[in-house]
């Protein structure tokens, strides 16, 4: 007798994680989304605690690009949902929260406080990622 066994196994209908609105969302916040440039972090850096202060003219940028490239390494370090960020990630993270939100001051001596402020926060944090191996250096 050649019999053969029938199977009988229910499989669940797959169902795609996200609707057209979700997929949207997805597509949008890829195209909006700019990969870190850990060599413009360093020059920014060095305009910032380097030998010069940075020109009158170029501090409110500076600091913009600044208070960006902290959010940035910021988002890195706490993206991983199984909570793997250092203790010293997560302390810098929570300095640089109050930084990013300060307002440029207009005196450029204190401008260029909040810019150096803000990259040895930045600094420390790059470096903390470094060592985690979380990004790259530069080459």
């Amino acid at each position: 007798m050649n019999a053969t066994p029938t199977l009988e196994r229910q499989v669940e209908r797959w169902t795609p994680p996200l609707d057209a609105d979700g997929l949207k969302y997805v597509l949008e916040r890829f195209h909006a989304w700019k990969p870190l440039d850990v060599e413009q972090v360093f020059d920014d850096l060095d305009a910032a605690i380097g030998n010069q202060p940075p020109p009158v003219a170029a501090t409110a940028a500076l600091v913009e690009r600044l208070r960006v490239h902290l959010k940035h390494l910021s988002d890195i370090a706490v993206a991983d949902d199984r909570g793997l960020a250092t203790q010293g990630m997560l302390r810098l993270v929570q300095l640089g929260r109050p930084l990013r939100a300060e307002c440029t001051p207009v005196p450029q001596e204190m401008a260029v406080g909040l810019a150096r402020r803000l990259a040895f926060v930045t600094c420390d944090l790059v470096e903390e990622l470094i060592e985690a191996r979380y990004i790259e250096g530069p080459e």
